[in-house]
Parts: C-alpha cells; sequence; structure tokens
C-alpha cells in the first residue's frame, strides 16, 4: 500500500462523513479509520453500561461489523458518531435483556482514611470507588443511566442523546437530574 492513500493520510486529513461515503462504496482503510477514532469511546460507553470489559469488547466489535454491514444503507441523518453510539448502544441493550450483570457484594467497601493517590491503598480505593460507580450505575433505570454515561462520560449533547436515545431533550434532561441525584445518594460516602 502507498504511504501516501493509506490509513495514515485518511486518518488525519478526512472528516467522517467523507469516510463513511468511502467505506460504503468499499474502502476498508477508510473503515478502519472510522473504527480506530471511535473505538475508545465506544468501548467506555459499553463498559459502563454493561460492567463488563470483555462484554463491552464484544459489544463494540459486534456493533462495528453492524455497520459496516449497514453503511450502504446509511443515509447521514445523523454523525457517523451518533449513528455509532446508537448501534452500539442498542447492542449493549440486547445484551444486558440476555443477562442481568452481577456485582461483586465486596465492591462497594468503605473509603480508606489514606487520601495519597499513589499509594498502594489510594490505588486500591480508587478501584472500589469505581466499582462503586458501575455499582450504582447498575442500579439506575436503563434509560437514566443511558443518559448520564452519554453526557458524563461521552461528552455528548443533549440534542445528539436525544437523537441515541429517541427521546426528546426535555426528556433527557429529566433523566440526566434523576440520574445525578440518585448516584449523588448512592455515591455520598465517597466523598
Amino acid at each position: 500500500m502507498d504511504e501516501r492513500t493509506g490509513p495514515a493520510l485518511l486518518d488525519s486529513d478526512l472528516p467522517d462523513g467523507v469516510l463513511t461515503v468511502r467505506a460504503a462504496e468499499g474502502d476498508e482503510d477508510a473503515f478502519a479509520v472510522l473504527v480506530r477514532r471511535h473505538s475508545r469511546p465506544l468501548l467506555t460507553l459499553a463498559y459502563y453500561m454493561l460492567g463488563s470489559a470483555q462484554d463491552a469488547e464484544d459489544a463494540v466489535q459486534d456493533a462495528f461489523v453492524s455497520a459496516w454491514r449497514r453503511l450502504p444503507d446509511y443515509h447521514h441523518r445523523a454523525e457517523f458518531r451518533t449513528w455509532m453510539y446508537r448501534i452500539t448502544v442498542n447492542r449493549c441493550l440486547t445484551m444486558r435483556r440476555r443477562r442481568r450483570p452481577t456485582f461483586p457484594l465486596d465492591a462497594a467497601t468503605e473509603p480508606a482514611a489514606d487520601n495519597d493517590w499513589s499509594s498502594p491503598a489510594g490505588v486500591a480505593e480508587q478501584e472500589a470507588a469505581a466499582a462503586a460507580l458501575v455499582c450504582a450505575l447498575g442500579e439506575l433505570e436503563a434509560g437514566q443511566r443511558l443518559c448520564w454515561i452519554l453526557r458524563e462520560l461521552q461528552g455528548l449533547s443533549y440534542e445528539e442523546i436525544a437523537h441515541v436515545t429517541h427521546s426528546s431533550e426535555p426528556t433527557v434532561r429529566g433523566r440526566l437530574f434523576r440520574a445525578r441525584q440518585l448516584l449523588k445518594e448512592a455515591m455520598a460516602s465517597w466523598r
């Protein structure tokens, strides 16, 4: 492959819209660039929805396979990123319906008194806090959890979240408000 036409050039120069058109025409390099660009945030989304790194990887891989197959039907009504969020969310919801996630009972331990984040105790406390957050997210209603993840972890706008969740912006705002209140209560011991 000529270095001037390979994925490195595509990655740095072309917007998602152009890459999706090329990918829809069968350009695997263009699709590979899209996968590289969007994998990390989609993995984060899937992890917080499913609570498992392995399940998250499976969900995102399945989402990209589905997107590749459906690219010829993609009509650019939404940005590629938003479209991929919707596909990934649907895959995660399907996986959640098939099994209820389990969280270890010891995941929500009391925070340690030591606040040195670089010490072993500090690292353990950070990991326990992250596990407690995953557990607390698992207790939220699915719509609240999804809206919170998309806003707080992925940085999507209210409009983008409304598109991904097939709901209105006021509904998104309401779900976010309730999710924040519930998470504030659940994580009170970690302040």
